[in-house]
Order: C-alpha cells, then structure tokens, then sequence
C-alpha cells in the first residue's frame, strides 16, 4: 500500500500531498549526470553516490581533518609512510547481498587508476599512487605490474598501497566520495571491465559518467536504487546495511528547474529539502516561515570563479568568430586585456548584497581563508568601470572598443544564483559600450558539465568543492597547465606552473605558504579568473527533518545539508 502511495504521489507531482513521512523529497534544478562514483565529480552526482557507496575511511562528525572508520577499521603506516595497510570491516554486504572482499576494494581503486580521465577525480589518486596524474595513454611508464603493485591485497586479506614517494594528503583523498568502493564480480558481470590483465588496456581512459555500473549500481551504502528515470531518482533505505536500516525508508530526488516551483512546494511541505537561490531570496521567502528551520553561519570551504577560456571551441558561442561586433575570436579571452576588463566590470559589493543579503567576502585568493597558505595581502579586483573601459580600450590596440563584440554564454539552468550572476556581468559591461553584447543561455547541468571539460564554454561560473583539505587542491585545479580545470580554461603561465611545484616539493606548511603567497600575486597579474566572493553559508530544510546541526555538519560532504542520508530522521 505505502509503494501505492509513494507512486500516486510522483504521479501527482506532489500536488495534491504532504511529502510522505517515510520518505526523504530533495527537489533540485539539476539533474545528476552519473552514478558511478568512478566518474561523479560534480555535487549533484556527489550528493548520490555518498550515499550509496562507502569509502575507507570518512570525516569524523564536523572535522574536515580528523577521519573515522568506514568500510575500513584500522590502518597503519610503515616504509616512511609510503605503505598503508587498512583492515576491512567485517560483516559488509553490497546491494547485490554479496560480501565485501579485499578483492573489490583493491578491483575499485585499480579501476579508477585504468580509467582515469580529465573529466574525473582520479587524477590526484594517480598522482599519489603512480607518481602522476596522467593514464597509460598519456604515460607510457604505467604497465599493468605499476598498477598491480600500487593496490595490493595481502596474505592476511589486508588492503596495501604502496605510494612511489609520501604523501600527507593521502588519507584525505581515500574520503573523497570517488573512492567509493564497487563489487568486483558483479560489475564485470554487467559488462564492466573485469579487474583482469587481459582488457586492461581497452579500458584506459574510458568515459564512465554512463557507463552500466550508473545504470545499475550496487554499493554497500545505506541506500540502494530503485528506478531513474530523466526527472526522478528514487532510492529505498537498503534492510542489510552494515550499520543498521537507515530510519528514512526512502529517498525520492525530483529535477524541477524552476525555482519558484521548488519554493512552493518547499513551504507546503511537498519537499524537505530543496536547492535554493541568492540568499536574498531564500531570506525573504523562506526564513522564519512555518515549518521552516534554518542554520546560518556554517564553514565554507569552497572556491568559486568565473572561468575565462582562453581557447573556445564551440562556434555557436562566438558567432562570426572575428572582430567585427557580430562575434569573438576563438582566443578573445587569451588577451590579458580582456581578462582584466572583465574582472573589473564585474560588481563584487552588488554581488555580496544581492545574492548573500550582505553576508560574505571577496577573498583574495581562489582558495578557503580557512585554509593555511591563504594571503589576506594579495590584491584584488574591484568595481570599476573606468579600469575595465580602459583595460576594453588597450585590448586588440583599440580594435576591440571601435567595433564592438558579440558573446554567447550558458550558464546551469534552474539555478537563479548563476543566471544572477550573470546577468549582473551582462549588465555591467554592456553599460560600458553599447557595442558590447553578451546573449545569456540556460544549458542543463550535465552537458555544460561535458562541454566546459571539451573547451566549448566561453565562461564557466564553478565552485570548487574540495576534494581533500589542502590549498593544493584548489590552486593547482585552477591554475595548473595540467590542472582540472585546464580543459576549460586553456590558461598556460609557466610562472604559475613553477611556483606551484615550488609549493609541492616544501613539506613544510610555512614554506609552502611563501610561494602561495607569491602564487595569489601572479594570479592577480595575469588575471586568470574572475575571483567571486565567498558567502557565509547556511541551510534551510523542514524542521520536522532532524539530524542536520551545527555540530553534525560537514562542509566535505556534497549533499547541502552537510550530513548522511542515514543520519537524518523525520519526528
């Protein structure tokens, strides 16, 4: 009767009823590209596979420092900390009911060394298990016997890695949700790679984001799959978990776009949770009304920018792809000039005011202040359409200013924060010359997702979620010549490359904040990004959901609300 119910609810569209007391309703503007933690790198896919699939080890409650047990028990370091030896826990059932094995944790990060691509995390587990962030294909040193010899499992059924050098960020990068741990048998069985020398090779590098371990996956989280389809993901509370049931019994996530369709359903109790907008909007129409909780200054350890790409790809952004008023070049953002003149166009007190009430900071660095190496003296770019006229003047030696662009930007559709945002960018360099047009797009999640990573984006408005608590994570995802984001951006400045190796090879943590330091100064020279302000972060959710706190809240986990699924209860 209950599963009668829950599916004449989705087929009302949550209408006509309360959302079901044993059912946890999320509704978000985005949809969520992948359920393959192999491939999630993306909050929305994040938020899912955190959930569904475990790693070794977690954050302990509200730390992003301190770790606790998960799928692994206890570990040690031996070989001058280049070997760690975790115990597995006991007891483990994946979603298929098959036990967990060494075998398939050694098969899962094996995996994600095989496939590792630029659209993935499992470069910077490459990096402290093969010595680089590069696959087979790009690194002909990578064998079979390298990748063999970095995830073993021992006589004692014990998981071993053994790093090429330490790597004090390790333990950090095993939480990352990517590194859930997937069934070897079963995944093969559906037409995975097989864990086997004999396939490796077909395998290397390969796009997981669709692959049939998304279509169907099987982790040993606290919630299991039941249906997907284009607008709903619908999960049920998995009775064998290791842990105990979780007490939500299910999980429905619905994909609705428009903002204002979340909010109302959000105040009648259709959703518990839901994406918000501009904290401007979520005060005015949200907090202090009935049913309504809301946590407010919580610890904000992302990084968000406005990525310029030196080199677009995609002709439909550029229009005639000349200096001529009716487009850009492909390059248009490879002048500095222009780089510089949009920094400066953009309204950064506005942007504090409009989209967080007031309540945030232009932080000098892309980086959390939080976080060690982070320089409060670095310069910044401010409002100042004088500077960006004369920055639009000097670029293409005044060419640019006599005739005039044309640019096509996407941003996430369903998201009012981003459209904001760009809008205001719009807005202000249009004021400076009417020559000056910038066409605004909404685009859905996933394709600007795979298109930003291909080059085809003008500019890419992210935020940086980290993936382990270290400034490297952050400065060299954005500003490396092979970083992350490279892809998207196409920016190469050697200088920026030496300094950040600089910063790599020093253990020491003062050390390393000199050539932070010296690398936020070339930042603002060279003008790579365009650095947004960082608000304070809070949460709304109803308040007969119990579980999200201040002193359970982890800024590590994906999901908004800053905890498990499994640690959130309905009174």
């Amino acid at each position: 009767m209950k599963k009668l119910l829950l599916l004449s609810w989705l087929l009302l569209g949550a209408a006509q009823a309360a959302a079901p007391q044993d059912t946890l309703v999320i509704m978000q503007g985005a949809d969520i590209p992948t359920l393959d933690p192999g491939a999630a790198y993306d909050d929305s896919s994040g938020t899912f596979v955190e959930n569904m699939y475990e790693t070794l080890v977690g954050y302990r409650g509200s730390s992003i420092r301190q770790f606790e047990p998960m799928l692994a028990t206890k570990w040690a370091l031996s070989n001058g900390n280049k070997t760690y030896t975790f115990d597995l826990r006991k007891g483990v059932k994946f979603h298929s009911g098959a036990p967990l094995t060494c075998a398939d944790a050694r098969y899962t990060f094996q995996r994600n060394l095989v496939t590792n691509n630029s659209n993935s995390g499992n470069w910077f587990l490459s990096e402290s298990l093969l010595g680089t962030q590069d696959n087979a294909w790009k690194d002909k040193t990578i064998t079979w016997a390298r990748i063999q010899k970095a995830v073993e499992c021992n006589a004692a059924g014990q998981l071993v890695f053994n790093l090429p050098r330490p790597d004090a960020t390790f333990m950090a990068k095993l939480a990352f949700y990517g590194n859930g741990i997937v069934e070897r048998a079963y995944s093969a069985k559906i037409g995975e790679w097989s864990g086997a020398e004999k396939d490796w090779r077909g395998w290397v590098g390969k796009d997981l984001t669709d692959s049939k371990l998304s279509r169907a996956p099987n982790g040993t989280g606290a919630y299991r799959l039941l249906r997907r389809d284009a607008s709903t993901v619908l999960l049920e509370a998995f009775p064998s978990y290791w842990g105990g049931k979780a007490p939500i019994n299910r999980v429905l996530h619905r994909k609705v776009s428009d903002q204002a369709v979340r909010i109302q359903a959000f105040l009648k109790g259709d959703a518990d949770f839901i994406e918000g907008g501009s904290r401007t909007v979520d005060e005015e129409q949200l907090k202090g009304k009935p049913g309504i909780s809301w946590l407010d200054d919580l610890p904000n350890v992302t990084a968000g920018a406005i990525l310029m790409n030196n080199n677009i790809k995609d002709p439909r952004l550029i229009g005639s792809g000349k200096l001529d008023g009716q487009g850009v070049p492909a390059d248009f953002f490879a002048n500095i000039n222009v780089r510089k003149a949009f920094s400066y166009a953009y309204n950064y007190p506005e942007h504090i005011k409009v989209l967080f009430n007031g309540k945030g900071k232009q932080r000098t660095m892309l980086m959390p202040d939080a976080f060690f190496g982070y320089d409060d003296s670095v310069k910044i770019y401010t409002y100042n359409p004088a500077q960006a006229t004369s920055f639009f003047k000097e670029a293409y030696k005044g060419e640019l200013w006599n005739k005039g662009f044309k640019l096509v930007v996407n941003y996430r559709a369903g998201d009012l924060g981003l459209q904001t945002t760009f809008e205001m960018l719009k807005k202000n360099v249009e004021a400076i010359n009417p020559k000056f047009k910038i066409i605004l797009q909404p685009k859905q999640w996933s394709d600007l997702i795979s298109d930003s990573k291909a080059g085809k984006e003008s500019l890419f408005r992210i935020s940086w979620i980290p993936d382990y608590a270290d400034p490297d994570n952050f400065l060299y995802t954005y500003y490396a010549s092979d970083g992350f984001y490279s892809s998207v951006t196409n920016y190469r400045d050697e200088r920026m490359d030496v300094l950040l190796q600089q910063a790599r090879q020093t253990g020491n943590p003062i050390e390393r904040s000199k050539w932070y330091s010296q690398l936020g100064k070339r930042a603002y020279d060279t003008a790579p990004a365009i650095n947004m302000p960082a608000a304070s972060r809070f949460v709304h959710f109803r308040n007969n959901l119990v579980g999200i706190t201040p002193t359970t809240f982890n800024p590590m986990l994906t999901f908004a609300g800053g905890v498990l699924w499994k640690d959130l209860r309905k009174k």
